[in-house]
């Protein structure tokens, strides 16, 4: 049983990690790293390494992606402005 588990959780972790390579748009990228993050929470506490998982979750998960999210907001905004003359 723990095997199958095991092997769902890695072909998640591949599905998901394809998504964010085949994703072009860096706000859906983000998202999709995101759940890439809590995907490979779940594998890591699957094999019995919950402190790494937290750690994951947390940086992997929700970190990483907000920080993305608002590089992309100031890079769009600061082209914007850039754009109007200002």
């Amino acid at each position: 049983m723990a095997d199958a588990l095991i092997v769902v959780a890695l072909l998640l972790v591949a599905a998901a990690a394809t998504a964010a390579v085949t994703t072009r748009d860096p706000v859906r990228q983000a998202l999709v790293l995101a759940v890439l993050g809590v995907v490979l929470a779940v594998l890591f506490t699957v094999l019995q390494a919950p402190d790494v998982g937290l750690s994951q979750l947390a940086v992997g998960s929700a970190l990483t992606p907000l920080l993305l999210m608002l590089t992309v907001r100031k890079v769009r905004r600061r082209g914007r402005d850039e754009k109007d003359g200002r």
